[in-house]
């Protein structure tokens, strides 16, 4: 009897450096490629009509390169917990492969699915690739989790790193007969975004290497460390939905981004980062409903719906905030740095729960990321692990001088004042845009009575 394996593809979308695909293609005579569209992800808590239409564009490429390779991918929705073992009992498979996912939801689903795997005497291994280090892998010196980044920094920089994988050469499966004849759009469904499609990257692994390619050998790379945070300038890898889909494996974007030079150091900075919000996850699940530190859970956050709204839209009178929260809407990204300001802006001018900005961005992000976002949010509202501390408040005009320092990021994003240059931008004359919903001065005040008092309420 010829060996099969499904391979259950997820947020590992490409077939180069995939371990599990490798693995699978090396050990067996056959291999069935799997996707499953799971509508607990396309409609539950974190749904996002424009990273269902990356998803879609993703899943269309992929499916190319293993058609390429004389495989076929299947594509079929359904509840995994259920569907991966059918889809393996149907085509006789003994083992199940995946890339291991480390968020608390795919975490409980891959417990089922190894359960009922088990039941059915068919092995389900889970492995490595979706981040640099396993959480498993970095521990302090007494055997307990990092909750500060410095120190898992050094500690993740020391672990050595993992050869990329080539893609295969040859993938050797047949169709899923329960699958024939059923094209990725129909099963996904009508995915329109609800950014402006123009101005959406192109989804796919091939989309991304290119991205890559360029960024390796960028002089923005090289100068990264100075030009990362300038709004208006192209200075950040635009990588990051890559990673999120794992278009890319973040062991090849390090290999290619590797070398000396304070650039690259920060670059690889960037990447500790996104291991470390996951880790970070992984050990602390609750953090995806209450803050890290507790002390804050105790804020009187304000309900003021008519500012959230005005937020949302980029409507605060601040042009550096509008500019960053239309952007969001626009593209369906936004710059990291205005993510902080934007986000700042909304947990301590306004005083309103990260829960709701996290949420936000979850619904507009095409890299929208759980881990990753809710450890920015946490960090911006000081409620984190790792944080900004409270008493830090980001005073936007600013943080617009600094950061947009002739205004060309808010005249793209913010037309009506397309007529002013310079630093004045940030703060235009009277009657010439908006009011500021809120003062600075008044809202730093009530940010950090509210802080203040809760620490005081917790003992802190």
């Amino acid at each position: 009897m010829p060996r099969t394996a499904v391979v259950w593809f997820r947020r590992d979308l490409r077939v180069h450096d995939h371990p599990a695909l490798s693995r699978a293609v090396a050990e067996h005579d056959r291999v069935v490629p799997l996707f499953v569209v799971d509508d607990r992800l396309l409609v539950g808590r974190w749904a996002s009509a424009n990273r269902a239409w990356h998803l879609a564009g993703a899943l269309e490429r992929l499916a190319d390169a293993i058609a390429e390779r004389g495989g076929t991918l299947a594509v079929v929705r359904g509840d995994p917990r259920s569907v991966v073992v059918e889809v393996a009992r149907e085509v006789g498979a003994t083992t199940i492969l995946a890339t291991r996912d480390l968020s608390p939801y795919a975490r409980g689903r891959d417990e089922a699915v190894a359960a009922a795997s088990a039941a059915h005497g068919i092995a389900f291994l889970a492995g490595r690739g979706q981040l640099v280090h396993e959480p498993e892998e970095l521990r302090r010196d007494d055997g307990g989790p990092y909750a500060v980044f410095s120190p898992f920094q050094r500690r993740w920089e020391a672990l050595p790193i993992r050869d990329p994988l080539e893609a295969p050469v040859a993938i050797r499966s047949d169709p899923l007969p329960s699958a024939a004849g059923s094209t990725i759009l129909e099963v996904l469904g009508d995915r329109r975004p609800t950014a402006d499609p123009e101005l959406l990257l192109e989804p796919g692994e091939p989309a991304a290497r290119r991205r890559l390619a360029r960024w390796a050998t960028s002089d923005a790379l090289r100068d990264y460390d100075q030009g990362r945070d300038r709004l208006a300038e192209d200075g950040t890898s635009r990588l990051s939905q890559d990673l999120r889909w794992g278009t890319l494996s973040p062991v090849e974007v390090l290999e290619r981004c590797a070398g000396p030079g304070r650039g690259r150091e920060r670059f690889r900075a960037e990447i500790a980062w996104r291991d470390f919000y996951t880790h970070l996850l992984w050990r602390e699940p609750s953090v995806l409903r209450r803050s890290f530190r507790r002390e804050f859970d105790a804020l009187s956050w304000s309900s003021d719906d008519q500012a959230v709204q005005a937020w949302r839209e980029g409507r605060t009178g601040y042009p550096i905030v509008d500019a960053a929260m239309r952007q969001l809407l626009a593209t369906g990204w936004m710059h990291n740095r205005a993510r902080m300001i934007a986000a700042s802006f909304l947990t301590k001018h306004l005083l309103v729960d990260w829960r709701v900005g996290e949420a936000h961005f979850m619904e507009h992000l095409v890299d929208g990321d759980p881990a990753s976002n809710n450890g920015g949010w946490q960090w911006a509202a000081s409620t984190g692990t790792d944080p900004q501390p409270y008493f830090r408040i980001f005073n936007p005009t600013l943080q617009g001088r600094r950061h947009d320092p002739d205004g060309s990021y808010v005249r793209r994003w913010v037309p009506e004042l397309a007529g002013l240059t310079g630093p004045d931008i940030h703060e235009p004359p009277p009657g010439r845009y908006l009011e500021p919903i809120i003062e600075h001065g008044a809202a730093r005040r009530r940010a950090l009575d509210a802080y203040g008092a809760a620490r005081s309420s917790a003992g802190g």
